[in-house]
């Protein structure tokens, strides 16, 4: 019945947007009476907050089996990581709109806890450290959590973007590039304290 009522609203969601779903509409949709969706959700949010919940969840399944191929760099890991992430988004971009806007619009993203948001990127920048990938004096969660954030303000524009953007792999895949090498030339000294640079 959860699940039923969960792709009634995703269904709905995907068709006229999130604003002008009633929970009596999803409540019809997936064919049950009204009260029974208050027994699943306690309110319409919550379908967006299940729904971000199983895209962590499919994303952590997915690195989990990728964390197991321990000869693979953090390079690669954090590739392979940006790349499922455009995949969830691209196989349904009108339905990852809206979910997405719906999802900041409530909050959501204000009410995560701070490490848990960045959990996927924080394991591979650790076990980058300790293969030597990754530089020891960076903070694996601040990193995560930077990753984190710059994926989900790319995804947010993404879906906002008119028609003729660029493919997300292509916008994540650049992202990744910026923050593993940074913006600064390296041109010059590369032993010059920072600001001479």
């Amino acid at each position: 019945m959860h699940d039923r009522l969960y792709t009634a609203a995703l269904e709905l969601f995907a068709e006229q947007g999130y604003e002008r779903t009633t929970i009596d509409q999803i409540a019809e949709r997936a064919d049950v009476a009204r009260g029974t969706f208050f027994n699943h959700f306690q309110r319409k949010e919550d379908v967006v907050t299940t729904w971000a919940e199983q895209r962590q969840d499919d994303l952590r399944a997915f690195m989990d089996k990728s964390l197991s191929h321990r000869d693979d760099d953090a390079t690669v890991q954090l590739e392979r990581c940006m790349a499922a992430l455009a995949d969830f988004n691209e196989a349904e971009p009108d339905l990852t709109r809206v979910m997405l806007t719906a999802w900041v619009r409530s909050g959501q993203p204000l009410l995560e806890e701070p490490d848990y948001a960045g959990h996927v990127f924080t394991r591979v920048i650790t076990m980058g450290q300790t293969r030597g990938d990754i530089a020891r004096d960076i903070d694996p969660v601040v990193a995560g959590n930077m990753l984190r954030d710059a994926y989900l303000g790319l995804l947010y524009r993404w879906t906002q973007a008119a028609d003729g953007r660029a493919p997300l792999h292509v916008e994540l895949r650049a992202l990744l590039r910026i923050a593993l090498t940074g913006v600064l030339s390296w041109t010059r000294t590369p032993n010059a304290p920072l600001r001479d640079r």
